[in-house]
């Protein structure tokens, strides 16, 4: 696949010249410009290399933790946490959370439920435990 990175770079230069003023919230999913990324790191699509990203955290009213989603079922449940929006699976890819400027996001796309945030929450505490390195080996059957 090859990736347009020159395309990219002039839209991302775009974007930060731009004024640009969002108002968003943890728990909504914004199509947000991610952009043409380098190996297996999720790529945007379309024009504006836009993907979905569904807001985690808030950190002032420029940055935010974003996940982002995609409309494929992932089965491995330690990296990918999946929920229904507009009664549709989206997979939110836990593995690939980071910080985006506010400056990235495009258009609402809408709300996860109270509920599937606490539950996403919850995944990416298991993910964070279950990954970490300063645990040690882990032991079978908690011997």
């Amino acid at each position: 696949m090859f990736k347009d990175f020159f395309k990219w770079y002039t839209l991302k230069s775009t974007i930060e010249k731009g004024p640009h003023r969002v108002f968003f919230r943890p728990k909504e999913i914004w199509w947000c410009s991610i952009g043409a990324n380098v190996g297996v790191e999720e790529n945007g699509k379309h024009a504006l290399f836009e993907r979905p990203v569904l807001v985690f955290r808030k950190f002032g009213e420029h940055m935010f933790w974003g996940l982002p989603l995609t409309s494929q079922i992932k089965q491995n449940k330690n990296f990918y946490f999946t929920f229904s929006l507009h009664q549709k699976s989206q997979t939110a890819l836990l593995g690939q959370m980071r910080v985006f400027s506010s400056k990235r996001l495009v258009r609402r796309l809408g709300k996860v439920s109270d509920a599937q945030f606490v539950a996403l929450n919850k995944a990416i505490v298991r993910l964070i435990h279950e990954t970490d390195p300063l645990r040690g080996p882990r032991v079978p059957n908690g011997k």
